[in-house]
C-alpha cells in the first residue's frame, strides 16, 4: 500500500539497560517493570514484543559515567536511578536476536570505552550472530565523570571530540570494509583452505589519534559496516554526521524547531556528497494511547503522578553541564558556551527557559514531545511530525515498561497501517536494507567506499 505520507514512518523503542532512562521517576508507576532490567526473559520479552508490532528496531542508549553535576553530587541521581546504575548494552543483543528475526539492534557504545581493532571484531561478530540486524550509535561523550572514570582529568574539547571520532571511524572502515575481500572465505576441505591468503590485508593506520596495525580479525559480515546511528546536532555534530551516519537521532521541543534541524541536516549531507534524503531523522516522543479520550488522559494523570521533575532536572544538568540546583524558580540562567552538549545548551540559551520553565518541561520525568489521545489521535499527531518536521520516524521512550511498547503496538500500530503509514510486514534482508531498500552495504557516495579495495585510501598505503 503506498502511502500518503511517501514513506513508512519509522519506530524504534528507545530504552537502555536501567531502570531510568528519560522519563524519570517513573520506575514507581505500578505498570512498569524496567526495575527487571537484570533480568534476561526483561529482554527477550520485549524484543518479541517489538518484533509483534513491528518496530524497526531497538535503540539502546549508554553512558559511561555519572550524572553529578546537579547539586555537585549523585544524591538526586541514586534516589531516582538517573540512569544509575547502568549495565554494558551490548550483552543484550544476542538473546534478543535468538528471539527474533526480523528486529534491529542499534547500541550506543562510547569511542573512548574501547580500542578500535576490538570494537571492530566485537560489531562484526553481533553482525554475523544477528544475520546482519546491528548498528552503532556513536557518541564522543560529554561527562566529566565518565572521562575521570577512563582515568583522564577531564572532558577534551568538544570538536576535538569529534576529529577523535573521524580518526576512529578511518580505523574501522579499513578493518570492515578493506582488510578481507567478499570472496576471501573459501571453506575449501579437501585443499585445506578456509580463506585465501592472497585475499586478506593487513591494514596499516597512523593517524592523529590511532596507530593501527593488523588483519581485522573477524571475517566479512552481512553488512560488513554495521547501520550507522548519531545523534550530535551542533556544528561539527553536523559536519560528523553528513559524513558517517545513516540514522540521526534528534531532539526538539516543536515541530518548527525540529524542521529547522532536518533541514541544516540535510544540506549537510548534501554538501558532503551524499543523498541528502539518505539519512533517516529520528526524533524522541512520548505516546500515551488508549481506546478512549478519557483512558488516555487517566494514564497521563497517572504517569505526571509518578514523574519526578527534579530527577529530569538533573539529567539536563549533566547534559548541560551546568547545575540548577543553586537558582531560584525565576532566577536568570547565564547559559553559555560548554563542554557537554552544545544543541542542549545553545536551545536552552536560545529560548531563555529559567528554573520554572524547565521543571513544566519535565512533567513527565523528560522533555520529549507528547502524543496522547485514542489510536487515532495519536496518529494524526506522529503524521503531522512527519509532514510538518519532515522526520522519518520516531524513537518511542519508555514511559511504563512495557506497558508503553504493547500499546502501542496494540492500538496504534494498526490505525497507522490502515491508512497505509506503517509496513504491514518487514522487508527481507539486512537491518540496512530494511531501513533504506537499497541493499546490505553501504552505498558508494559514503565515506566508507574510500577504504574499500581499489579506494582513495587503499591506493594511498
Amino acid at each position: 500500500m503506498t502511502t500518503p505520507l511517501g514513506r513508512h514512518i519509522i519506530v524504534n523503542a528507545f530504552n537502555m539497560n536501567c531502570v531510568g532512562h528519560i522519563n524519570h521517576g517513573q520506575w514507581t508507576h505500578p505498570r512498569d517493570r524496567s526495575s527487571d532490567y537484570t533480568r534476561l526473559s526483561h529482554w527477550t520479552d520485549l524484543a518479541r514484543t517489538l518484533e509483534a508490532g513491528l518496530f524497526d528496531g531497538l535503540f539502546l542508549a549508554d553512558i559511561i559515567g555519572t550524572y553529578d553535576v546537579y547539586g555537585n553530587g549523585l544524591d538526586v541521581t541514586l534516589r531516582e536511578s538517573v540512569q544509575l546504575p547502568v549495565n554494558d548494552p551490548m550483552m543484550l543483543i544476542s538473546a534478543m536476536a535468538a528471539v527474533t528475526t526480523h528486529l534491529g539492534f542499534g547500541v550506543t557504545v562510547n569511542v573512548n570505552q574501547e580500542a578500535p581493532y576490538t570494537f571492530a571484531r566485537r560489531m562484526s561478530t553481533l553482525d554475523h550472530l544477528t544475520e546482519g540486524r546491528i548498528g552503532w550509535n556513536i557518541v564522543t561523550g560529554y561527562l566529566d565523570s565518565a572521562a575521570r572514570a577512563l582515568g583522564q582529568a577531564g572532558q577534551t574539547n568538544h570538536d576535538l571530540r569529534y576529529d577523535q571520532a573521524d580518526d576512529y571511524l578511518d580505523v574501522l572502515y579499513k578493518l570492515w570494509e578493506g582488510s578481507w575481500d567478499d570472496d576471501a572465505v573459501i571453506r575449501h576441505r579437501a585443499a585445506r583452505v578456509y580463506a585465501d591468503p592472497a585475499r586478506v590485508r593487513t591494514i596499516r593506520h597512523d593517524g592523529p589519534f590511532y596507530k593501527v596495525e593488523g588483519p581485522h580479525l573477524s571475517e566479512p559480515s552481512p553488512q560488513r559496516t554495521p547501520v550507522l546511528l548519531q545523534a550530535g546536532s551542533s556544528g561539527r555534530g553536523l559536519r560528523f554526521a553528513a559524513r558517517h551516519a545513516e540514522c540521526v537521532f534528534i531532539s526538539a521541543p516543536d515541530k518548527a524547531a525540529a524542521r529547522k534541524a532536518v533541514t541544516a541536516l540535510r544540506q549537510a549531507v548534501a554538501d558532503a556528497g551524499r543523498d541528502p534524503h539518505a539519512v533517516k531523522v529520528l526524533i524522541g516522543v512520548n505516546v500515551v494511547t488508549d481506546d478512549s479520550v478519557s483512558g488516555a488522559e487517566d494514564k497521563l494523570a497517572e504517569h505526571r503522578d509518578h514523574a519526578s521533575a527534579e530527577a529530569g532536572l538533573a539529567h539536563f544538568s549533566a547534559s548541560t553541564g551546568i547545575d540548577f540546583a543553586p537558582y531560584g524558580l525565576d532566577d536568570v540562567i547565564p547559559y553559555g558556551t560548554t563542554n557537554a552538549i552544545q544543541s542542549a545548551t545553545a536551545l536552552a540559551q536560545s529560548r531563555g527557559w529559567t528554573k520554572r520553565d524547565l521543571l513544566a518541561q519535565l512533567a513527565l520525568g523528560g522533555r520529549y514531545p507528547l502524543a496522547v489521545g485514542t489510536p487515532g489521535q495519536v496518529a494524526d499527531e506522529l503524521e503531522s511530525w512527519v509532514r510538518e518536521a519532515g522526520v522519518d520516524g520516531f524513537n518511542l521512550t519508555r514511559l511504563a515498561s512495557p506497558g508503553t511498547y504493547e500499546d502501542f503496538a496494540r492500538l496504534v500500530v494498526p490505525e497507522l497501517q490502515t491508512r497505509g503509514s506503517y509496513k504491514t510486514e518487514y522487508a527481507p534482508g539486512s537491518w540496512r536494507n530494511k531501513l533504506t531498500g537499497q541493499g546490505d552495504r553501504l552505498p558508494g557516495d559514503h565515506a566508507v567506499a574510500a577504504f574499500r579495495p581499489g579506494g582513495v585510501a587503499q591506493a594511498a598505503e
